[in-house]
């Protein structure tokens, strides 16, 4: 049976060389699928002619729309801008780059029908370099053991079917620094993964270098978790015990042996350097933390858009539409 309405929330930066197979390969699955169907592509401060064609691909088709931001506010942001449009019982997120291929869709809609209402996907084959690969593993086992989160996804990105009630819930949330994945997480809900193989890039370069990647992981750890305020606590202490006992050693020394005390300047010097480095991450750490909370304080919006192709505005959370 068709689904009555999905929704395909796409983000594209620069992805001239992709958008028309993307939209080619999304639209042949969701005419199968969906009684009714829209696919937005919000253009993130693109700067090749990758909006132009989404113009032409929306003349061609009405089921084709368009949101095109100001600049470029991040992935995270685009994709909320999508979601504040989404019309559908059903919200697909998935990159216009086709490394989400569209054809494994008709699997999440199944789980859909049973009753889940979010699928995501599960990456079974990564086509990146080995170091990348392992960063990506680590990453998501670090971040499922310290999030104080029950279930949490692991080599799950942002590729998901949303039913429109936690898309609902999703754009409530008010926070500036958005780890998508763990705020459907926290939404709850019943939740559960389809395996899939991830291709390389249909064409062009990714569009998240080493910086952006940190960036992310950064924003997930610290806005899910309180381990690094702890690890900083934890280290403080385990200094101090062990100055404590270095203390009462050269007392002992002093005392009972008639040592006046330990030469090495060295020794010092490596002493003073490891205090100092604690120290250094520790304000760090707290720094990461008011750094959020500023941007928190400031309530700008996630984005602003500039033109708009055929979308209607479902809810208005975080945003508002340039003059």
């Amino acid at each position: 049976m068709k689904i009555p309405y999905i929704s395909v929330v796409a983000p594209a930066l620069n992805e001239e060389a992709v958008l028309e197979e993307f939209c080619r390969r999304m639209s042949a699955v969701l005419s199968k699928c969906a009684a009714e169907y829209e696919i937005i592509l919000v253009d993130d401060g693109s700067t090749d002619s990758s909006f132009s064609l989404i113009r032409e691909l929306h003349e061609g088709n009405a089921n084709i729309k368009g949101l095109s931001l100001s600049r470029n506010f991040g992935h995270a942001s685009a994709i909320s801008a999508g979601l504040e449009y989404a019309q559908g019982q059903v919200v697909v997120i998935i990159d216009a780059d086709l490394q989400d291929p569209p054809e494994v869709l008709p699997d999440f809609f199944e789980k859909w029908q049973e009753g889940y209402k979010v699928v995501y996907g599960v990456r079974r084959k990564r086509k990146e370099w080995f170091g990348k690969r392992f960063a990506y593993w680590l990453f998501y086992r670090v971040f499922k053991k310290i999030a104080r989160l029950d279930n949490v996804a692991v080599d799950s990105g942002d590729f998901a079917v949303l039913d429109q009630a936690v898309v609902q819930h999703m754009c409530a949330l008010p926070e500036r620094n958005r780890f998508l994945r763990g705020l459907r997480s926290w939404i709850g809900y019943a939740q559960c993964g389809v395996e899939y193989e991830r291709a390389a890039r249909f064409a062009g370069s990714s569009k998240y270098p080493l910086s952006k990647l940190v960036r992310l992981a950064l924003d997930g750890m610290f806005a899910f978790s309180y381990a690094p305020l702890r690890l900083a606590t934890y280290t403080g202490f385990f200094v101090a015990f062990a100055a404590t006992v270095s203390m009462l050693v050269l007392l002992y020394m002093r005392i009972v042996h008639g040592v006046i005390g330990v030469a090495g300047f060295s020794s010092t010097l490596l002493v003073i350097l490891f205090i100092g480095a604690i120290q250094l991450v520790s304000i760090g750490i707290l720094g990461e933390y008011i750094g959020r909370i500023y941007d928190e304080v400031k309530r700008r919006p996630l984005y602003i858009i500039k033109e708009n192709l055929g979308c209607i505005l479902v809810r208005q959370s975080s945003m508002y539409e340039s003059l």
